[in-house]
C-alpha cells in the first residue's frame, strides 16, 4: 500500500489526536494512531478507551488500501520539524513495515497490526440527533468549559450540561461558585433531551473546531454514548451520568441594581488590587454608589491592602457585596462585549453578570456567589 499527502495537514491533525492519547494507557495498543486508507481519504485514530477521535485527510494519490498502527511520539516527531512537501508512506501489508519518504530523505518505522485496535461505540439506535454550526459550538464551549467543577464526588459538576428543549440548547456548567449558562436559540428540538459531555472531550471539541466555521456538526446521544461530526472528523465519547442539579432555580429573577462597566477597564482594575487581597479567601469587596464602583482588597494578616475606582453606569441603592476575585476576573475574561453588565439584589444573593451586547441567537449569562462580609 502506498499513499502521499501533504506534511503540514498530517502534522496538524496529529497534534490534535495526540491529546486524545493518556500517558499511561490500560492497553498498550493506544499508545498508537490508527492509520486507515480507503480510496481517496486518509482516517486517523487516536483513543483512550472513553473517548475516540477521528480525523480524515485527503491523499494526493493512493495505491491499495488498509490499515496499520504506528507509535504516537515516534510519528509526531517524525513529521513535526519538516517544512510543508509531500510525503509519501509506503506500508508493507505482511511485515507492517513502514517507510516515510520526504524530499530529502526517508524514515523507516516498524508498524503494529490493526486487528488489535479497539471499535468504536456505535449508537445504533434510541438515540437524539442534533445540528449546531460549527462556530456556535466552539465559542460556546470556549464560554464555558472554564466554569466545570474538579469533584470527584459529584462527578455531574465535572462536565458541560447539554439541555436541549423545544425553543433553545442551553449549554451549563457550574463548579457552585460561579455558573454560567449560555442559550443557542438555532437549536431546538419536538423532545426535550439532555446530556453531561465531559470535560475531555469538550477540550477536544474546543481545539479542533473553528470559531468562523458555519459548517453544521451533528450530535448524536442516548444514555451512556455521544457521537459529535464536525468538518473533517469525528468525536466518539462516553458521558457522564447522573441528573444535573436545576439550574435554573439559583438564577435570581429580580436583580434591581444594574451596573454597566468597561469589561477591560475591570478586568484591569481586578489585577491591580488582587494581589492585596487575602491569599486564602481572594476576597474582594465591591462598594457601589451613584456611577461609581469602587474595588476593595484587604489582608489582615500581612496589614496590606488597596482599592481602586472605576467609572460606571449606576443608580441604583448603595451598596457592598463581596466576590472571590479570581471567579470575578475568570468570568470577564471569558466574555468577549466591550461593557457588561452586572444585576445584583443584595449582599446574600448571587450576581449575574451579562454582555451588554448578546451575540446573535443567544443569551449567555454568567452567575457567580458572593462571600460573607465583616462589615
Amino acid at each position: 500500500m502506498t499513499f502521499t499527502l501533504s506534511s503540514s495537514v498530517l502534522s496538524s491533525k496529529l497534534g490534535i489526536l495526540a491529546k486524545v492519547i493518556n500517558s499511561k494507557n490500560s492497553l498498550s495498543i493506544l499508545d498508537s494512531f490508527l492509520f486507515s486508507v480507503d480510496g481517496e481519504t486518509l482516517t486517523v485514530t487516536a483513543s483512550d478507551n472513553n473517548n475516540m477521535m477521528k480525523c480524515f485527510i485527503p491523499l494526493t494519490n493512493a495505491s491499495g488500501q488498509g490499515a496499520f498502527c504506528v507509535s504516537n511520539k515516534l510519528i509526531l516527531n517524525a513529521v513535526k520539524e519538516l517544512a510543508e512537501q509531500p510525503l509519501t508512506f509506503e506500508v508493507d501489508d505482511n511485515s507492517n513495515g513502514i517507510k516515510i519518504v520526504y524530499q530529502n530523505g526517508s524514515y523507516s518505522i516498524m508498524g503494529q497490526s490493526a486487528d488489535e485496535y479497539p471499535n468504536m461505540q456505535q449508537i445504533n439506535d434510541g438515540y437524539t440527533e442534533t445540528q449546531i454550526s460549527a462556530s456556535a459550538l466552539a465559542n460556546n464551549i470556549q464560554r464555558t468549559l472554564f466554569a466545570t467543577a474538579n469533584d470527584e464526588l459529584r462527578m455531574v459538576m465535572n462536565g458541560i450540561y447539554f439541555d436541549l428543549k423545544e425553543d433553545c440548547l442551553n449549554l451549563v456548567a457550574s463548579d457552585g461558585h460561579k455558573m454560567v449558562r449560555n442559550m443557542l436559540f438555532e437549536c431546538k428540538a419536538s423532545v426535550p433531551a439532555s446530556f453531561i459531555l465531559p470535560k475531555k472531550p469538550a477540550g477536544l471539541l474546543r481545539s479542533v473546531l473553528s470559531t468562523d466555521d458555519e459548517t453544521p456538526v451533528t450530535i448524536k446521544f442516548n444514555n451512556n454514548n455521544a457521537e459529535i461530526t464536525f468538518p473533517d472528523g469525528l468525536l466518539s465519547c462516553r458521558l457522564i451520568e447522573g441528573r444535573y442539579p436545576n439550574y435554573a432555580s439559583v438564577i435570581p429573577t429580580d436583580n434591581p441594581n444594574i451596573v454597566t462597566v468597561d469589561r477591560k477597564a475591570l478586568i484591569s482594575a481586578l489585577r491591580r488590587v488582587l494581589p492585596f487581597a487575602s491569599e486564602s479567601t481572594q476576597l474582594i469587596k465591591l462598594r457601589l454608589e451613584m456611577n461609581s464602583l469602587q474595588l476593595n482588597a484587604e489582608d489582615i494578616d500581612f496589614a496590606t491592602s488597596a482599592y481602586e475606582d472605576v467609572i460606571c453606569e449606576y443608580g441604583g441603592v448603595p451598596m457592598s457585596i463581596g466576590f472571590k476575585g479570581s471567579a470575578l476576573t475568570e468570568i470577564l475574561n471569558n466574555l468577549s462585549s466591550d461593557d457588561v453588565v452586572i444585576e445584583l439584589a443584595d449582599p446574600s444573593r448571587a450576581g449575574v453578570i451579562r454582555p451588554s451586547e448578546q451575540p446573535e441567537n443567544e443569551d449567555v449569562l454568567m452567575l457567580i456567589m458572593p462571600m460573607l462580609l465583616n462589615d
